[in-house]
């Protein structure tokens, strides 16, 4: 019986690391054009929202021209902004503006600023059963957007 009851609470101490962490949006994640990799967390500034993403890494980033530059030298050059089109793109906001769903890792009615074209969209996120990243981007309802799946880098 006291053998039982050892082997019983050491599996138990050991299974608890594992049930411990839980999936969550939080982390890095590769975008499904897979040329940048954007670190989701808590925003800095409560007023942000609850989660916010900043480009982390670029993979082959090209200049106004066309031509592969150096990841650090990418710059915005899409932004309708001209002001904004000389700021860097490792560090840029990408994702803000969420609120959270009854789903705790759901959020909704945020902002995504897609830096392929310089467009800001409203968009919906979701970590999905299988571990990805679903982000809907969308103009006045989700029902006319576009979904992405990302994957999770770490």
């Amino acid at each position: 019986m006291m053998k039982s009851l050892r082997l019983a609470l050491m599996l138990g101490v050991l299974a608890a690391p594992a049930t411990a962490q839980q999936p969550s949006v939080m982390g890095t994640w590769l975008t499904a054009s897979g040329v940048a990799q954007v670190r989701i967390g808590p925003c800095p500034d409560a007023a942000s929202g609850p989660i916010c993403g900043y480009v982390v890494g670029l993979i082959n980033p090209k200049g106004p021209d066309g031509k592969v530059v150096a990841p650090e030298a990418a710059v915005d050059y899409r932004n309708p902004d001209p002001a904004l089109r000389g700021r860097k793109v490792i560090g840029m906001p990408l994702i803000w503006g969420f609120k959270k769903t009854s789903d705790p890792n759901g959020f909704e009615d945020g902002k995504i600023y897609n830096g392929e074209n310089g467009k800001i969209y409203d968009a919906n996120i979701s970590l999905q059963p299988d571990g990805k990243l679903r982000l809907r981007g969308y103009v006045g309802t989700p029902m006319f957007g576009e979904t992405q799946v990302w994957a999770r880098v770490n």
